[in-house]
């Protein structure tokens, strides 16, 4: 991974990718949500596990309304991991063909203006 640091015209912080070695999945874990996947994302995540779309769609997706998002894994009460958060690793199980929701945090609108909420988020904002 290049930890060189990141930033993105727009947002008045900085993100470094180093500090991901120690994070322990903050982004990928937490409150129940949704994680966002379009057809040619789902393509390639189902091609790099080596499964029919038909096959990824029943394992991994779920329909929430016309979209479709990856399922979550209960870890405990109020604690959830994208299916694909490998809990012993502490990372991405498929992180080459993430989706973009992924491959784009923490430059998200909603943190475009609230500094500290993306902080309290991700521990790599700088």
């Amino acid at each position: 991974m290049d930890n060189s640091i990141i930033s993105q015209e727009g947002y008045d912080y900085q993100f470094s990718p180093s500090a991901c070695e120690t994070c322990g999945g903050a982004c990928c874990t937490g409150e129940s949500g949704y994680i966002w996947a379009k057809y040619p994302e789902i393509e390639k995540m189902a091609d790099f596990l080596n499964l029919t779309i038909e096959e990824f769609a029943t394992m991994y997706l779920k329909r929430v309304k016309h979209r479709y998002s990856l399922i979550e894994k209960k870890l405990d009460d109020d604690n959830f991991a994208c299916i694909f958060f490998n809990n012993e690793l502490k990372q991405c199980s498929i992180y080459s063909v993430r989706p973009r929701q992924c491959r784009t945090f923490p430059f998200w609108e909603t943190f475009k203006n609230n500094k500290e909420e993306v902080r309290n988020e991700c521990p790599g904002i700088i």
